[in-house]
């Protein structure tokens, strides 16, 4: 690969680009889906080109291809440099690139048993059996179980020197049990609605133990069935981690993207209400105990790498410190625009697409002093909600409204009694601010969102979140009615 980037980066240079960057990419995606206890679908596929970013009169120019050919480099890298040249004449703010050092090395995910070397047989054996287990239990209507693996070979060079090689490897799975009675509708899923889901091998599909799941989900989704409907009114709520990775993907990630809040994905994702003005004020996002960062190397997150698409050293960023905004998700052409450095959040999906600015792992960090078991201890009365069912939260990421697949009553520190369809609602600071109690590490576990989208035309991304479960008080519930 390295004669193609070199042909590419070469021609680039001679028509006229000071700066240019290739990302070769293949990649291989494996599922597995099962349905009541049948195998629906089983899915391999391959892909692999490469992409060619150049930078000319200020502009960004983009070209790919599939062929690997050399002389197809000099073609590509021909012809991002003409489009750049066409993007310069209607050029608003000429780019311009925070400083570096030439990256170089290796990178590659650690992996105890190689899923894609797992006979499969066995994965498919290990899927079924789990769906079955949910589908013994007497009510349950049908069943859904989920598994994927995913290899991504990269290797990235650019015209300062850098030369990159990756190999990142993430595995998920999920089983789902669901439940009907006349027109109403109820799932209970493990380990989150979707599946569970970090960069590893085999071995993390193994140790979330889906059979031994499988009996009590399906016996929750019955009985959420005739258990009570959740009535409204303002409640003190405490976030399982399955649901509090997603309330912190949509209201912290997304409106911590440094292009979002320039208005460049306006248009798709939406803006931000977190403008560089609350940066420098100190804009207070959450309480004291709310601490969150994007952290690339954290160990098993979908968002962990060697080094992002613009050859950025994997980093932890700070967004929110003790509650206070003190920093965005950010690129070399933005983050001089705040006065930072970039924190290395560039990444493509794929060969054939363009960098954007993407949530690595934005984690909320564990608070020593109490188990999330004991903050549920320490609830008189109130709501312990798990696995997300549906969400919506508007562009500038301000107002939400969450509905959740179970909520447990909690009375004098103890879960109880079901409630069925619980929804919570807010307004993103307000909620985080209300923040009165933060689980410590032994609740804190890695999960991941591997269909996070944005841009246009739009791209998937695979995001972490590591999250320890928390409590919010005078929380809004029960709105609405399923």
């Amino acid at each position: 690969m390295r004669d193609l980037t070199d042909r590419a980066l070469d021609t680039a240079a001679k028509l006229g680009a000071t700066y240019a960057d290739v990302r070769v990419i293949r990649r291989r995606d494996e599922s597995i889906a099962v349905k009541s206890g049948r195998v629906e679908g089983v899915a391999m596929g391959e892909t692999d080109g490469f992409g060619v970013r150049v930078l000319v009169d200020g502009a960004w120019g983009f070209a790919a291809s599939d062929n690997f050919e050399l002389a197809e480099g000099d073609r590509v890298g021909a012809l991002a440099v003409r489009v750049a040249k066409a993007s310069a004449t209607a050029l608003r703010r000429p780019v311009e690139l925070d400083g570096r050092p030439p990256a170089t090395g290796k990178y590659e995910t650690p992996v105890g048993e190689d899923p894609f070397k797992v006979p499969l047989e066995s994965k498919i054996s290990d899927l079924v059996a789990a769906d079955r287990a949910a589908g013994g239990v007497k009510g349950v209507s049908f069943t859904e179980s989920v598994y994927a693996a995913h290899r991504e070979w990269k290797t990235f060079a650019a015209s300062d020197g850098s030369f990159t090689e990756q190999v990142i490897t993430q595995v998920g799975a999920a089983v789902e049990a669901n439940a009907i009675e006349g027109d109403e509708h109820q799932r209970r899923s493990y380990p989150d609605a979707g599946g569970g889901y970090q960069a590893a091998g085999y071995e993390y599909i193994r140790g979330l133990d889906l059979v031994g799941h499988s009996e009590p989900i399906g016996e929750e989704a019955v009985a959420l069935l005739s258990a009570p409907q959740l009535p409204p009114g303002r409640r003190t709520i405490v976030l399982d981690p399955s649901m509090l990775y997603l309330q912190l993907h949509e209201s912290c990630g997304h409106p911590t993207e440094l292009d979002r809040v320039f208005g460049t994905e306006a248009s798709y994702a939406g803006t931000s209400f977190l403008t560089p003005d609350k940066l420098d004020e100190g804009f207070m996002y959450g309480s004291e105990l709310v601490t969150i960062v994007a952290d690339a190397t954290a160990p098993g997150g979908l968002g962990t790498f060697g080094w992002d698409d613009e050859g950025v050293e994997a980093q932890a960023v700070p967004l929110v410190q003790n509650g206070r905004f003190v920093g965005y998700l950010s690129s070399r052409e933005t983050a001089p625009r705040v006065g930072r450095r970039s924190g290395g959040a560039m990444r493509a999906d794929g060969w054939n697409r363009i960098p954007l600015i993407r949530m690595t792992n934005v984690n909320m960090l564990p608070v020593p002093g109490m188990t999330l078991d004991e903050i549920v201890a320490d609830t008189d009365d109130g709501l312990y909600l798990a696995n997300n069912r549906s969400w919506s939260i508007d562009d500038r990421r301000l107002n939400f409204q969450f509905a959740t697949e179970v909520a447990y009553e909690i009375k004098g520190g103890k879960k109880g009694r079901l409630f069925k369809n619980p929804t919570y609602t807010g307004i993103t600071y307000e909620f985080w601010r209300s923040c009165d109690a933060v689980g410590d590490e032994h609740s804190f576990v890695m999960l991941g969102t591997p269909n996070c989208g944005k841009g246009e035309p739009s791209q998937t991304a695979r995001v972490g979140h590591a999250v320890p479960g928390a409590r919010f008080r005078n929380v809004q519930v029960g709105v609405g009615k399923w």
